[in-house]
């Protein structure tokens, strides 16, 4: 049985929510077991479609993926990003883009990045019965609004808006928040100050839980890294001498078919 909403919230100040993204039925099925949430990121748009942000992803390909990944998702929690502008032209639009969401894909909450300006959006879908995860700091679908992929929140007047933001999102009805690429500190700050937890990426150890992107906590691509990433195998290098193996053992004629 997968992991309720309520169950987890109740980890803050006791235990840490481990979080980490999946894609296809088959990464689902081997991270399901071991993390408490499952996220359907946008950030499929860089490390499985090849582009070099995740405003491409549109919300057919978001389903698609939430449909792969829910066929394994047993027990951890799932929740599944609303893509850039599903949620940002009317509440009215908003509201049917989740619905999909929730019922194509049978997430259990729906992400959304931004503070003040989504409240209505966010208080909307809440009242409708669909819970909501927030995104604050490093907002990629904010990447040409921000300037590129720089740490967040490093000044005070930044760090006083994030922190006004976070709050109203609380108000508005988020049941999670992601923190991404913000000073540690200032991160350990708005954990202690939200009743709800909070999730880090680039944000230090002192928030409830951590997400890390599948690929990367792998190093599927060896050429690539981000600052952030925390690497437990370095599997990308063990895959291209593999392949580099298998090309010398054909070329050489001692791969025989049986």
């Amino acid at each position: 049985m997968r992991k309720q909403k309520h169950e987890l919230m109740a980890y803050k100040g006791k235990q840490q929510i481990a979080m980490i993204t999946a894609y296809d039925a088959w990464s689902a099925g081997l991270v399901d077991r071991y993390v408490d949430i499952i996220l359907v990121g946008d950030s499929l748009g860089m490390v499985v479609q090849g582009n070099d942000s995740t405003l491409p992803v549109t919300l057919d390909e978001i389903i698609y993926h939430g449909k792969l990944v829910s066929r394994a998702n047993q027990s951890a929690f799932l929740v599944v990003d609303m893509p850039f502008m599903t949620y940002h032209i009317s509440i009215e639009q908003t509201m049917l883009n989740a619905a999909r969401i929730m019922k194509e894909t049978c997430a259990q909450a729906v992400k959304l990045e931004g503070g003040k300006s989504i409240c209505p959006e966010v208080k909307a879908l809440t009242q409708a019965g669909i819970p909501v995860f927030g995104h604050l700091g490093l907002t990629p679908q904010s990447l040409h609004q921000l300037g590129g992929w720089q740490k967040q929140a490093k000044t005070q007047e930044q760090q006083t808006t994030l922190m006004e933001d976070a709050k109203a999102l609380v108000n508005a009805g988020i049941c999670f928040l992601i923190l991404e690429n913000i000073p540690h500190d200032f991160a350990k700050q708005v954990t202690q100050e939200l009743p709800i937890p909070t999730i880090g990426i680039g944000a230090g150890a002192d928030t409830d839980g951590q997400v890390q992107v599948f690929h990367d906590l792998f190093h599927l691509n060896p050429d690539f890294l981000p600052r952030h990433a925390t690497v437990q195998a370095h599997l990308g290098e063990a895959m291209q001498e593999a392949l580099q193996s298998y090309q010398e053992k054909v070329k050489a004629k001692e791969i025989l078919s049986k």
